[in-house]
Formats: C-alpha cells, structure tokens, sequence
C-alpha cells in the first residue's frame, strides 16, 4: 500500500495483528525505499513496515529540490513526521546514511520510539575522510560503472542482478545531489556527543566483509548507546540486508522479542521528560557536587549518566499538574544493584525547567559519581564541553 506525506510516497505493509510494532526503515546513500524488500519479504506480516525515499533519491529523484536545504536536521524532521503520524510503537531501522537520520529521530522523539535497528551505521559526527579520500563518492552518482565497482568492493556478496539493481537506483539521482549528501554523512553533525541522546535499546548490525564499517569503527560507535546488542552477519558487506535480508529480518526479530518487557514498561509509565527540556533547565543530583544549568549541559549529563547503566527498571511513579515523581532501580558495574527517584518539574509552557536524582546507597553513589565524572571528563576533553561544570563532578 502506498500513501503520501507531503512530498514523501510511503509504502506500507500490514501485519496480522493490530499490536504488533511497526518498523519505520530509513535507507542509505544512493539508495531507496526498495533496497529493504528482501528484508520486508522475510519479515512477513509479523510487523507492520513503513519506508520512503529520501528528498532525491527513488521516485523523488526528479523532485524540484535545492540540495542546500538537505540536512540531517530536515531529513530527521521530514521522519519525525512520518514517525508522528502512526499510532503503534515504533523501531527505526536505518542503514548507512539513514543510521544518523535514525539516532536523531529517536533522540527528538524517545517517547515513541521503542528501539533503534542500525545496520552498517556512519558515526553521527560524520566519518570526515579526507578530500583525497572522499571526492571519488561525491561522483558516484553520475558514473555507473564507478558506482558498481565501488558497491561490488565493499558488499562481496552482492550478486551480479543485485549489483545491477542497487546502481539503476543509485544513478537516477541527480550528480549534485549525490555529491551533496556525500558531504552530508561525511561531515556529520557537528553538535554530536560522545554519548548518544537516545538511550533507549539499540541493535547494531555489522558485516564481517565490510572495509568501509569496519567493526573498528562499529567499536568506536557502539559505546555512544546504552548496553547495545551488536551482531556481525558473516560474510556480510556494507549492504548485507540487501545480500542476506533473512539473516537481518531474524536479528530484528529477536530484538524486537527482547525488547518486549522495555516497550511494555514504556506503554504503562508515563514519559518524565514529555516537552523536551527548557533553555535553562538545572540538574541536581547525589552524584553532583553542584548543579548542572542549561539545555545542553543536562542533555549530555544526563547521556552520559544514561550509558552508565546495564538495566533500568521503574516501579513506581506519581505525578501531579507540575511535577513527576519516579522510583526506579538499577543495575551498574556488572551487575551492582542501584536503587533511586527522579523528579521532574515542568514549566508553564510544559516543558522540564529542573531535574533532581538521587541514588542509593552511598557506596554506589560514589562509584556513580567518579564513572560519571570520567566520562564526562572525556566530553570537555574531545569537544571543550561542559568545562564551566566539570569541577562540579569531584
């Protein structure tokens, strides 16, 4: 089935059952919607599927487009629109270029996005080749043959017919778009941290034939998220979903399976952090010599205190018009229980305004304290971040 959104076609499949969550998939560079039909074939109607080509590529190659008004921040909210509109839980699926579309939809928007599905993903911050390097891609989509060999070397597996077919897609796009969205995954988003802002769950797909994402690289992305489950397809290149799309749909499976009690106790807890956090919101803990103040500062606190955790459990809340109470335990440093509330105020416009957590017992709030301050220590370290509350972490 196929609907539109604004300027977007998107093609549907139903699942069996009216709960069952929906997969919203993203593709990569060069790419389009079709490049997951294996991969939507072997799922079945187990799910329900979502996927769209993105502004330039598919069956919007030939859209009236000012490519200087492509960016993962339009491309993220041309998602968050699609993402908006359904009305089951969600996975987001990206692959490649669509992986940073993927982490920021979910990060915009984690009160609807059950958990995040990404295949040979690019580093949010971009890979940033050098021009040597990467001026050969900015001309891939006006040379064919190029453009197949260079497919052929980083998926060995592709067939000669898939080969064939990924490159038709490839070369409808237009030369300047091609060489635009180069830019746009090689340079990445300048504001990305360390920690991802998405700390929900999250399968990381790899190929063991991939040169381009490598598992070096996958080990460098991976410790952004929060206890990510990461899975290596043998013999798989950078378009494994498209060389083994029943290997890839049974990894989603079991995750989608895995993940079962986490969107259950998302659907009956209410979202603390609805609205988003306000310009000035302060930050206040027991593992914080003093508060953290402003959007961004929290927002990276409270990643990087996110990726501390293995697990996380709430068992009881209360809320009133104001405020939200929420008792929660935990578990850290392999297996350390933790136990805590969080509360959260909001604003007169609806948005958080302060944060307050408090773990317990003292002993896991100090080792808390000191991880935390090491990884944020790593963040004034890489991007002169946070440095005028750094100290507050002693």
């Amino acid at each position: 089935m196929t609907t539109h959104l604004g300027g977007s076609a998107i093609l549907h499949s139903t699942a069996a059952t009216a709960t069952a969550p929906t997969l919203l998939f993203i593709h990569g560079y060069l790419d389009d919607a079709t490049a997951f039909d294996g991969v939507i074939d072997a799922l079945g109607d187990t799910v329900t599927t979502v996927r769209y080509d993105l502004p330039g590529f598919g069956v919007r190659h030939d859209e009236a487009i000012d490519r200087n008004e492509i960016s993962l921040q339009t491309l993220a909210a041309e998602a968050a629109d699609i993402l908006t509109s359904l009305d089951t839980p969600v996975f987001v699926v990206g692959h490649s270029l669509g992986t940073q579309i993927a982490e920021l939809v979910a990060a915009e928007h984690p009160d609807r996005v059950g958990g995040l599905v990404l295949i040979t993903p690019v580093p949010l911050a971009g890979t940033h080749l050098p021009e040597e390097m990467i001026a050969p891609f900015r001309g891939l989509a006006a040379d064919a043959v190029a453009q197949r060999a260079a497919r052929a070397q980083q998926s060995p597996s592709l067939t000669a017919e898939q080969l064939d077919r990924l490159t038709g897609i490839g070369t409808l796009a237009r030369p300047e778009i091609g060489a635009h969205y180069t830019d746009i995954w090689n340079n990445g988003l300048n504001s990305a941290l360390p920690f991802s802002a998405y700390t929900g769950p999250v399968l990381i797909i790899g190929g063991s034939s991939d040169p381009f994402v490598t598992t070096e690289l996958i080990d460098t992305i991976a410790p952004r998220f929060t206890n990510p489950d990461i899975r290596t397809v043998d013999r798989g290149g950078h378009w494994l979903h498209v060389e083994f799309p029943g290997t890839v749909a049974s990894l989603i499976l079991d995750f989608l399976d895995e993940t079962a009690d986490h969107l259950s106790d998302n659907e009956t807890h209410h979202d603390p952090f609805a609205g988003g956090l306000s310009d000035d919101v302060v930050l206040e803990g027991s593992v914080l010599a003093k508060p953290v103040v402003g959007k961004t500062q929290v927002e990276a606190t409270l990643a990087a205190a996110g990726s501390i955790y293995e697990s996380l459990q709430f068992t009881a809340e209360a809320h009133n018009a104001t405020t939200s109470y929420l008792q929660w335990t935990a578990r850290t440093f392999g297996g350390g229980e933790i136990k805590g509330v969080t509360m959260v105020k909001r604003n007169a416009a609806g948005t958080v305004n302060a944060v307050a957590v408090h773990h317990r017992p003292l002993t896991a709030v100090l080792r808390f304290s000191a991880a935390l301050r090491d990884r944020l220590t790593d963040i004034v370290a890489a991007e002169h971040f946070l440095a005028a509350d750094a100290h507050a972490l002693q």
